[in-house]
């Protein structure tokens, strides 16, 4: 959706002429999930979390390609970590914005890890959201609201200009910096520091593992999005309680 629209854009600014099937609507409804290989429309019966894929034995009903496991790894670690938040926040309104903050984070996890991009389109509205549900104070005062997205975006920009001016390289993207910032926003200031602890620790532990592995060699980006979103989540649901374990 995203490519198709920065297409429609550039060919606009450049007044070019726009491709056939520019116009097709293509959004989230429609049209129909399909096949990539074969264009099968998936029906409803093909297209339930988990069963489906397994059902179906991993594969195309139409032209039997394999079904990459992305899809249900992403179904299973969706629905483990929304029985986690019903858990923890019982069937309540933090319950159902946190849900949608899992959701939101699970999505930008795959698509950083894929194409190293943090679409606005998500991080944006989650970053509105935690500020207008700071007044209710499911997760936070709106002072600390407020005061987090704003530490939570300067922190990682300040370290992006740091690093950028020792170096002459770009250490991380402005994506970064509005993912933080929209953390900030949702769970408050005082959950930032643990969140950059659990995200630098986990990203480096990881990075220093690829490499080790022979899967990455030294240089090449390692997309944060994900780790900062891990830190995210466990702050969130368990920040308060991991400052007093370390002030402790």
């Amino acid at each position: 959706m995203l490519e198709r629209q920065w297409k429609s854009d550039c060919q606009e600014f450049l007044e070019l002429a726009r491709g056939a099937g520019a116009d097709e609507k293509f959004n989230l409804i429609v049209p129909r999930s399909r096949c990539p290989q074969c264009g099968h429309r998936i029906s409803a019966l093909e297209n339930v979390p988990l069963l489906s894929y397994l059902a179906l034995r991993g594969r195309c009903s139409s032209c039997a390609t394999r079904i990459p496991a992305q899809y249900p790894l992403v179904e299973l670690s969706t629905g483990i970590l929304s029985a986690v938040i019903v858990w923890r926040f019982g069937f309540s309104l933090p319950a159902a914005a946190a849900l949608v903050f899992t959701w939101s984070l699970v999505a930008l996890t795959v698509i950083d890890l894929q194409h190293q991009l943090l679409p606005d389109a998500i991080v944006f509205p989650l970053l509105w959201l935690g500020l207008l549900l700071s007044p209710l104070g499911a997760f936070s005062d709106p002072v600390s609201s407020i005061t987090g997205a704003a530490a939570g975006y300067l922190a990682l920009w300040s370290v992006y200009w740091a690093f950028k001016l020792t170096t002459g390289k770009e250490g991380m993207g402005y994506g970064d910096f509005k993912l933080l910032a929209a953390i900030g926003a949702w769970a408050g200031w005082q959950i930032l520091p643990v969140v950059v602890l659990i995200a630098s620790a986990t990203g480096a532990l990881v990075g220093l593992a690829l490499i080790v592995l022979g899967r990455h060699k030294r240089g090449t980006p390692i997309p944060f999005g994900p780790y900062l979103a891990a830190g995210g989540w466990f702050g969130l649901l368990w920040g308060a309680d991991l400052n007093l374990l370390y002030l402790g």
